[in-house]
């Protein structure tokens, strides 16, 4: 098994759906992140920061999932990273109501040393000279993984750009690849992406499912038709968690174990939008995600005669 490091935010959320909505709650890219790649027991640690308002029994609760807390600096005159939103009806669309970056906005990541030499790292969304300086620690990591959004794009696209160019693997959604290749076809926008460093990207498409590519070659997942969606809020970093810590568990990084990689991260995601932020993630067992992913297996399996 492979070491992990994580570096995002873990934050406090405050979430309003069609179906309700919540004061302050666990949230942050990391923490849903750290809270998926731990269903597959790895030896990660999270790198972030946090302000003295931060309730202890939410580091004692990351630390039981056995994640590494050393890197998760605690400022105790600030205050932690505050985020809150409204979601449309359709699920797919929100609004931002309030940002207060608090102790993120001075955040100058130091990874453990017992963790530089992970062979996986996890970039959550963060701004890209924060993902850099972690790059910067590492040892010689066998893969890291990128996950961005359009806000850098938009405000820091040079210093994101020379991110990239140092990734293996970038996770963004189809409006943000088209975004930053000025591409409308995904296949060609993969292309492009490819050419600037990564040898792999996985473009997410929410409820449409993932594409996975690398070189000429690609992957399709979809995502598991639900009932409900209840909160989709971390579904994107719950799904880059379960990619990046069943390939940390596996310690294969082939284009094949990816495929299976990916399915994992679908199938933890479908998990984490039945409830309110990190609450589904807090209570998952081993033989519920066995059964979800029996379910995604039976949707993809068929028997085809060809002529």
């Amino acid at each position: 098994m492979s070491k992990l490091v994580i570096v995002g935010t873990v934050a406090f959320d405050a979430i309003e759906t069609p179906f309700g909505k919540t004061d302050k709650i666990l949230g942050g890219a990391a923490t849903f992140i750290g809270l998926s790649a731990a269903q597959f027991d790895v030896d990660g640690a999270i790198v972030s920061v946090v302000g003295g308002d931060f309730p202890q029994s939410y580091i004692n609760m990351l630390s039981s999932k056995g994640l590494n807390v050393d890197g998760l600096e605690i400022v105790k005159e600030g205050k932690t990273f505050f985020w809150s939103g409204k979601y449309h009806n359709d699920m797919n669309s929100r609004d931002t109501l309030v940002t207060e970056l608090n102790v993120l906005a001075d955040f100058n990541p130091v990874v453990p040393k017992s963790y530089r030499n992970s062979e996986v790292v996890m970039l959550g969304n963060l701004h890209p000279m924060v993902q850099l300086g972690v790059i910067n620690q590492m040892n010689d990591p066998k893969l890291i993984i990128l996950d961005t959004m359009n806000f850098w794009m938009d405000n820091t696209l040079e210093e994101l750009l020379s991110v990239i160019a140092k990734v293996d693997v970038i996770t963004i959604n189809d409006e943000e690849a088209r975004q930053l290749t000025n591409e409308y076809s995904l296949v060609v926008a993969a292309q492009k992406i490819m050419q600037m460093g990564p040898e792999y990207v996985v473009i997410k498409k929410g409820e449409h499912g993932a594409l996975l590519f690398h070189e000429n070659e690609v992957f399709f997942a979809p995502a598991l038709p639900l009932e409900e969606v209840f909160d989709p809020t971390g579904a994107g970093d719950t799904f880059a968690g379960g990619f990046a810590g069943y390939l940390a568990r596996s310690g294969d990084y082939s284009f094949e174990n990816m495929k299976t990689a990916i399915i994992n991260g679908s199938a933890l995601a479908s998990f984490c939008v039945e409830k309110f932020g990190t609450e589904r993630l807090l209570t998952l067992t081993d033989k519920e995600l066995h059964r979800r992913l029996q379910q995604f297996k039976n949707l993809t399996q068929f028997d085809i005669e060809l002529t």
